[in-house]
């Protein structure tokens, strides 16, 4: 097992000059994020063993900062990218507040330690649950198993390992981890505050292309899953309707069109937070999901033309990663949406 950090009773506060040498920013070949995102990065925070500052940080301090050092070198060790360092220590803040807890934060499960891992055979031994490395290194091995979580929010990968009630639970702690991580690694990490329920923000729109029949495609292409029944691409654990069309769409914050001239009836969250927006053509209704709250451009009410770009692809609710999942509903009825543009001559 890695040695443990020194007390930091024993420690001084170290001036910023030494810090840049103790704590460093290793670049495995990627840049800085944009300081409007918080995309995957390829850099690593490694924290030495040896020495972590005395002091507060955003109300953080002593065994709070050591904890928060463990986690940064279990996720190095394992080669985790910044964020998602970033992410185990703002999942801690939120589960914890970064102490090593022998007890539960709720009545009934067996939960322990700075994750509140419970004693479900998944996690490990009582041991292992009180070890910040080890336990730390659990919720980082958990982390890897999620598809494309570089195109989901902060919020959005801490639940999809936790499981909380709340998935945006975690968002409050994002500015205080990035906050943590800077002060612990003397680095500029490039990630933004205010993003943890967000991946990023552009300004830019672009317009689609609008067929002879006065409809458009809803996004770019390819088509990553059908209507009709599936079985569950989150859990996997039941087979339900797909009542519409998967895109691509170009990634995160890629564009999404209106299919035809309407208004724009509703914008709302479903039961899983996910952001959807419903626009009426007139006994038909078209409904797009998956965006981010800042990643809708219109509002309700709007009236809004074919080809118009209404908003930006994201991975909000129940999703996998950032891609438009697009219906046609004809008189209240879902209806296959490839079947439907495909009478208005648009092939997909």
């Amino acid at each position: 097992m890695p040695p443990k950090l020194l007390p930091i009773a024993a420690l001084i506060l170290i001036p910023a000059a030494v810090l840049a040498l103790v704590f460093s920013l290793l670049l495995l070949g990627g840049t800085p994020a944009e300081a409007n995102c918080n995309p995957g990065q390829d850099s690593t925070v490694s924290i030495s063993d040896a020495d972590v500052p005395d002091g507060e940080v955003n109300g953080y301090s002593g065994d709070q900062l050591v904890n928060a050092a463990h986690i940064l070198r279990a996720g190095a060790d394992m080669g985790m990218s910044v964020r998602d360092q970033t992410i185990g220590v703002m999942t801690a803040m939120g589960e914890s507040s970064l102490q090593v807890l022998d007890r539960g934060d709720a009545v009934g499960p067996d939960s322990r330690g700075l994750f509140q891992q419970r004693d479900n055979g998944a996690w490990g031994s009582y041991e292992d649950r009180m070890d910040p490395y080890v336990s730390a290194t659990s919720f980082f091995e958990a982390m890897i198993q999620l598809h494309g979580r570089d195109s989901l929010e902060p919020t959005m990968v801490a639940h999809r390992v936790q499981r909380n009630a709340d998935p945006f639970h975690y968002e409050r702690y994002w500015d205080d981890a990035v906050a943590v991580v800077e002060a612990l690694s003397g680095a500029d990490t490039g990630l933004a505050r205010g993003t943890g329920g967000r991946v990023c923000t552009t300004t830019t729109t672009t317009p689609g292309t609008v067929g002879p029949e006065g409809w458009a495609l809803p996004a770019d292409g390819p088509i990553t899953s059908g209507y009709g029944m599936r079985v569950d691409p989150v859990t996997g654990a039941f087979t339900r309707l797909h009542a519409g069309l998967d895109f691509q769409a170009g990634g995160c914050e890629g564009p999404i069109w209106a299919a035809q001239e309407g208004t724009v009836i509703d914008v709302f969250t479903d039961q899983h937070g996910g952001w959807t927006l419903d626009v009426d053509h007139g006994g038909v209704l078209t409904r797009y999901k998956h965006m981010y709250a800042n990643g809708i451009l219109v509002a309700v009410g709007d009236r809004v033309e074919a080809g118009q770009q209404i908003a930006r692809t994201g991975s909000s609710g129940w999703s996998t990663g950032c891609h438009l999942h697009f219906e046609v509903h004809v008189d209240g009825s879902p209806v296959d949406p490839r079947d439907f543009l495909a009478a208005l001559g648009i092939s997909l």
